[in-house]
């Protein structure tokens, strides 16, 4: 279950989303690969990052590959909330809020237990 400040804020955030994602070849190209394989089906994926767009992409990202995903923000005051807000309407779990203490935005995501894993494996995919 998401901790976010405003859900109705998703649809701005899909639009930056969606802006960030047309510039990200790179990512676009493991979707389709991810997709097709879910190399990370039955784990759950926690990351704390900086929650904008970029970096929103590449949960989803995740996510589509097959994760759960769980995210917080690294950072309170670079949180973007509409973009918390579009992240938590697609299904990821979102533990942050911009200006949020960072002790109880941890606490929450401490709470969903996450799976640690290791870096990314070498993909399949050649350029």
């Amino acid at each position: 279950m998401s901790e976010i400040r405003n859900p109705s804020l998703a649809a701005e955030g899909e639009k930056k989303l969606s802006w960030a994602w047309a510039n990200m070849p790179l990512l676009r190209a493991l979707e389709r690969e991810f997709s097709a394989e879910k190399p990370f089906s039955g784990m759950k994926i926690s990351l704390s990052i900086h929650l904008e767009a970029k970096t929103a992409n590449l949960c989803r990202l995740l996510k589509t590959g097959g994760a759960e995903m769980h995210v917080t923000g690294s950072n309170p005051l670079s949180t973007q909330d509409d973009v918390a807000a579009a992240l938590a309407s697609g299904g990821v779990n979102v533990y942050a809020w911009h200006g949020a203490h960072k002790k109880i935005a941890n606490c929450c995501y401490n709470q969903s237990n996450p799976q640690r894993i290791p870096l990314l494996k070498h993909s399949t995919l050649h350029f």
